[in-house]
């Protein structure tokens, strides 16, 4: 009886963190933006780079990190500038009216913005009609930003 008495307190609690994470207007694993990437690195090195522990901010409840003290102070002088599009949940779900996970790999910056992608296949599918995919994701965003993810 014990047993299953901890087995139901551990899925209800991973539930519970579950719904609440993904109502986040910010995709963070674990907390983690871009799920610990830099997201300055994408505008700079134009490749996904991995931010180092000990170089973090929190901005908008969850963490960000950086891959250079550089990086971090160009984040926190201007967030809005680096952050991705939509909190960074997928660009693709979002067009598609729904919030969805997205894969650090997967990204395309356009007009100076960043975008993320469930996974390097739902990019390309986003990228066949990208205007209109980000024009659509644009309307979504607002009532969805709140929302629960996928």
């Amino acid at each position: 009886m014990k047993t299953k008495f901890i087995q139901f307190t551990a899925v209800l609690i991973f539930l519970t963190a579950s719904v609440f994470a993904q109502q986040s207007p910010v995709f963070a694993p674990d907390q983690q933006a871009i799920r610990g990437y830099d997201p300055v690195a994408y505008f700079t090195d134009s490749k996904p780079v991995k931010g180092k522990s000990d170089l973090t901010y929190t901005w908008q409840d969850v963490t960000w990190s950086f891959a250079s003290q550089a990086n971090l102070d160009a984040f926190k002088a201007n967030p809005e500038k680096y952050a991705p599009q939509y909190g960074g949940y997928c660009a693709y779900g979002l067009s598609e009216g729904h919030k969805a996970p997205t894969d650090p790999d997967a990204f395309t910056i356009v007009d100076d913005k960043l975008y993320l992608n469930y996974n390097p296949k739902v990019k390309t599918l986003w990228s066949k009609d990208r205007d209109a995919r980000i024009k659509t994701a644009d309307g979504n965003w607002p009532k969805l930003k709140d929302a629960k993810g996928e």
